[in-house]
Parts: C-alpha cells; sequence; structure tokens
C-alpha cells in the first residue's frame, strides 16, 4: 500500500482521515462551488465554447486530480490563461460550427492530458524551470491584458471580431465604440464594481455569485432581454455528457503547438501555486506526480466533455482560506458543481452575458503586474528587458509566440550566464586567511609575483574558451607585478568535462611557458575525480593541489 500510495496519493490521506478536517473541507468544497460555477462558465466563454462546457470541466476533472494529485489545497478547473490559449489555438485553424469546435476543445484536452501524463511519467516536471520567472511575469501581464480586452464584446454589447493582438483589438473596438448599448455596458460596468467593492470591503462573501444573482434578478424582472442585453439563455442540464472523445489526427498534429503550451503554462501555473500553499502548510507536493494528476484530470475530462484544465490562483487561495485540508474539499465541489448541472440550470437563463465578462475582467486584473518591470530593472536589468521582449511578443504578435519566445529567452539567458560566468581575481583581507573581489572590498592585498583566480561556474566544453581568455586578461593586467605563481580557485567549479580539463592543461602549459607554477585550490571531490581519470594530476606535484586558497599561497611562497 505504501508504494502504491505514491502513485494514487488519495490511498494515502483517505485512511488516515482526521473528521475534525472535516468541517474545514466542507466549507471549502461548498465555497470554491460557488466561485467556480460561474467563473467556469465566464472561462468557456472565453474559450470560445458555450457555458455548460465549463460546468462539465468542473466535475470529473476535479474529482480525478483529488484522487491522484499531491497538493491538499489546489483547485483545478477552469482558468482564464489556459481559456485564452485554447481559443487561439482552435481559431488558428479556421472558422469552425459549434459542435466542431467543442470536439476540438474536447481532443486538445485529451492532447495535453497525455502529455503532462507522460512529462510526469518520465520524472521531466523539472523543464518547467526552463520559464524563467521575468518570462512567467511578462507573459502573464500581456495575457491578462488580452484577456481582459477580449471581452470588450460583451462589455460593450457590440460584435467585435476575435483578435489576440492589442492593436487589433484597440482598433476595432475604438471604431465601434459609438454602438455600445448602454445598458449592457452600465450592467457589466456595475458588475466590475459590485465584484470590486465586495472583495475589498466583504472578502468573504462569494462576490462573482452575487453578482451573477442580482443581474439576473434585473434582467428577469425588468425584462432587459428584450431590450438588448444578451444572456446565456438555455445551458443544456441534466447529465454529464460521457463520450469518446473524437481524435482527428491531422488536427491532432496542428494543435501540437497549442497542446505543448498548454501543458507547459498549465502546469507551471498550478505547481506554482500548488508549491506555495504546501510551503505555508507545511508538507511537499510531488511535481512529478502533479503532472500525472493534472493529465489524468485531463484525459478523463475528455471522456466527459470537458475542455482542458489546470490548478487556479484565485480558487486555490479561496479553497485554503476556506479551509480546505484534504482533497475532499475538491470532491465536495465537483458533487455541488454536478448537482446544480442536474437541476438548476435553469436559474442561468436570464444571466446576462456581460456579467460573465466582468467575472473575468476582475479576475484577471490582478495577474497584470506592472511593479515587477520597476522591481527588476533595479535588481538586474537584463531580466527586465527579457520582460519587456516577452511582453511586447505576446501583446502584439501572439500568445503562442509569446510563450515561445519566452521559452528561447530563457533558454538563451541559461546558456549565456553558463559560457560567461563571473570571473575574478582575488586578494587577501588583512590579517586574515579569507581571499574576496577587489572590486567589493578594495582593502584586500594581492601577494607579491602571485595571480589568485575564482571561476564561479563547471568548466564545460561551452565556456572553456572564455576561461582561457579571462586567464589571459588576468595576467596581462598583473603583468607589471611579475607574476611567478597562479592559483585557480576552484571552490565554484561543481563539474568539470573532458573538454574542461584540455582547457586546464592547455592552460598549464602556457603559464610553463612563460616561467609560471599553477596550483588548483578548494577542488571538490568529483572534479579531483576526473582529474585523476584524465591524468590530469599527473602534469602538477602533488602538493600543486590544496585544500585551500591559503595553504596554495603558502606552498608557492615557499618555492619563491
Amino acid at each position: 500500500m505504501g508504494n502504491l500510495s505514491k502513485y494514487i496519493p488519495v490511498l494515502h490521506w483517505l485512511p488516515n482521515y482526521n473528521k475534525e478536517d472535516l468541517s474545514g473541507d466542507l466549507i471549502a468544497g461548498f465555497t470554491v462551488a460557488v466561485m467556480l460555477i460561474p467563473q467556469g462558465m465566464a472561462y468557456a466563454m472565453l474559450a470560445g465554447l458555450p457555458p455548460e462546457i465549463g460546468l462539465y470541466s468542473s466535475i470529473l476533472p476535479l474529482m480525478v486530480y483529488a484522487l491522484f494529485g499531491t497538493s491538499r489545497q489546489l483547485a483545478v478547473g477552469p482558468v482564464a490563461m489556459v481559456s485564452l490559449l485554447v481559443a487561439s489555438g482552435i481559431r488558428d485553424l479556421g472558422q469552425f460550427d459549434v459542435p466542431t469546435y467543442i470536439a476540438y476543445a474536447v481532443m486538445l484536452s485529451m492532447m495535453i492530458g497525455l502529455i503532462q501524463f507522460a512529462m510526469g511519467a518520465f520524472r521531466l516536471g523539472f523543464l518547467v524551470n526552463f520559464l524563467s520567472h521575468p518570462v512567467i511575469s511578462g507573459f502573464t501581464s500581456a495575457a491578462a491584458i488580452i484577456i481582459g480586452l477580449s471581452q470588450l464584446k460583451h462589455l460593450l454589447g457590440v460584435n467585435l471580431k476575435r483578435s489576440h493582438h492589442l492593436h487589433e483589438i484597440i482598433i476595432q473596438a475604438s471604431s465601434r465604440i459609438g454602438e455600445t448599448k448602454l445598458l449592457t455596458f452600465a450592467i457589466g460596468l456595475g458588475g466590475i464594481l459590485l465584484i470590486l467593492a465586495l472583495k475589498r470591503w466583504a472578502p468573504k462573501v462569494p462576490s462573482a455569485l452575487v453578482a451573477v444573482a442580482i443581474s439576473t434578478l434585473l434582467v428577469y424582472f425588468f425584462r432587459l432581454d428584450k431590450m438588448g442585453v444578451a444572456i446565456v439563455k438555455d445551458v443544456p442540464g441534466g447529465s454529464i455528457p460521457l463520450q469518446v472523445p473524437s481524435l482527428d489526427m491531422g488536427v491532432m498534429q496542428k494543435l501540437i503547438p497549442t497542446a505543448l503550451a498548454i501543458s507547459l503554462v498549465g502546469f507551471m501555473e498550478s505547481i506554482a501555486v500548488a508549491k506555495n500553499f504546501a510551503t505555508k502548510n507545511r508538507y511537499k507536493v510531488d511535481a512529478n506526480q502533479e503532472l500525472i494528476g493534472l493529465g489524468l484530470a485531463n484525459i478523463m475530462g475528455a471522456f466527459a466533455k470537458a475542455y482542458p484544465v489546470t490548478g487556479g490562483f484565485s480558487r486555490t487561495a479561496v479553497n485554503a482560506q476556506a479551509g480546505a485540508r484534504t482533497g475532499l474539499a475538491s470532491l465536495i465541489t465537483a458533487v455541488l458543481i454536478g448537482i446544480t448541472l442536474f437541476f438548476l440550470t435553469g436559474l442561468f437563463y436570464f444571466l446576462p452575458k456581460a456579467i460573465l465578462a466582468s467575472i473575468i475582467f476582475v479576475a484577471v486584473f490582478g495577474l497584470i503586474d506592472f511593479q515587477e518591470v520597476k522591481h527588476l530593472w533595479q535588481v538586474k536589468k537584463v531580466d527586465a528587458i527579457v520582460l519587456l521582449v516577452t511582453f511586447v511578443i505576446t501583446l502584439f504578435v501572439g500568445i503562442k509566440q509569446g510563450i515561445g519566445v519566452g521559452v528561447v529567452l530563457s533558454l538563451v539567458m541559461i546558456i549565456y550566464r553558463s559560457t560567461q560566468p563571473h570571473t575574478t581575481e582575488l586578494g587577501c583581507l588583512e590579517d586574515t586567511h579569507v581571499y574576496r573581489n577587489p572590486k567589493h572590498f578594495p582593502e584586500v592585498e594581492m601577494h607579491p609575483n602571485t595571480l589568485i583566480m575564482r571561476m564561479d561556474a563547471s568548466l564545460y566544453f561551452a565556456n572553456t574558451s572564455f576561461f582561457k581568455d579571462r586567464v589571459d586578461e588576468l595576467l596581462a593586467d598583473a603583468e607589471e607585478r611579475d607574476i611567478k605563481h597562479f592559483i585557480l580557485d576552484a571552490s565554484s567549479i561543481n563539474d568539470v568535462d573532458s573538454a574542461g580539463v584540455t582547457a586546464l592543461e592547455e592552460v598549464r602549459r602556457e603559464l610553463e611557458d612563460m616561467g609560471i607554477d599553477m596550483y588548483i585550490a578548494s577542488a571538490k571531490g568529483p572534479v579531483r575525480e576526473v582529474f585523476k581519470n584524465a591524468h590530469f594530476e599527473e602534469h602538477l606535484p602533488a602538493e600543486n593541489f590544496t585544500l585551500t586558497i591559503d595553504e596554495a599561497v603558502s606552498v608557492a611562497l615557499g618555492k619563491a
């Protein structure tokens, strides 16, 4: 059972369930259900799908994740970012009738599930680390703006063409601003203000549900739908439409870029919030098991006419604050949404679409983080530039292109930093055995005829040329000191490959030709093992390999 519970976490927490946690799970399950019902419908519309698809996506996927996920608080379901990516990916294939569009969204869910499950099974959760924080921040802020503006057609009551480019949305909306239906706009704006007010002054009140209830009643009693206010109308209910998803290999091939993008972005959003609340509640989440849990949730969701889901920031926060302690909270949420689907969908007939748009608008508003640009500019300008490039590409070129450029930029930064590592000459602080960078400690003293260099990276094929050039530069800068001893502080070198050993041998020979002895200090065990296997140690006296810089200095000065 122990090994099995590692892959099916419910077998661990359910048999050991603490009855004291039941009240918290019940309250959290109910609270998230109240929040997810209007959100799920709104996000489905954002994805270009009928509202009921959002409800289908909020039942079986939640149950599956509760059984296979490791987070106790993560609230899985439709989210704004994934919804926008679904719309962008399917729209790129052309215009389709509603049943075909739904079939493609369900097919996408199956593809994403298979990708995430495979990534988890092959322990590839680390791949998300290639999306750096500046890239994530830039992409998220830009996508939030696109998501918010994409709802203008519902807020203004004007039939705008769908676009995921900022300039196209603004130009189109500006040209048709005179066609705004004032009553629709008033309802949408009122919904935004009401939700924001409740979030600020009554945060425990389900603001989205209150807005849905009030607006629906207003439309019903005053028949505002007869005055041009667009409403949801019939929401099919009664049962979950279980079916075998259709798989078209030709379409699936075209959807691969979108599926990969959603798999990474969805997991990134999910694991970030899962780790955050796991830390707060003092337990650990397994990134690879999370991939398996999300993958199975999307795979099984495809059999229930669901579109892609992942863990959401806002709902997870609400889930945790409401007292969720185990996956039972998600099971309760799913059951309550199922009851709503079976018996209560008729209540949403008069729900104005402008209110669903206002729910999305408020939800994504908090994702826009302009302060991060200012912060990164002060801390590391290169990171700020990466953020801005990702932000601009996402806004004006496209969502998937923004992700692609972000991944490339992240990889470029990793490669650049490893091929151009920090190196410095070291000097000794007076009356100590401590060696520091003279740029930060101007008071350090340089030993006569001795050059001490530190390299803060592994020495491998990509940075060997840089390493040799830096040795030459430091020797040239210290030419007037008549250097006779070169000490490499290897304390920050965690690994050396064959090219690195070759580079060290070339440096040793060049130094020897110049009449300079070479010493290596503080090399780690694995690095010394590589030296031994490559026979590099045979080219230097044993005393030239030292445990500390100070010992190397003593040996060098003793030979002088």
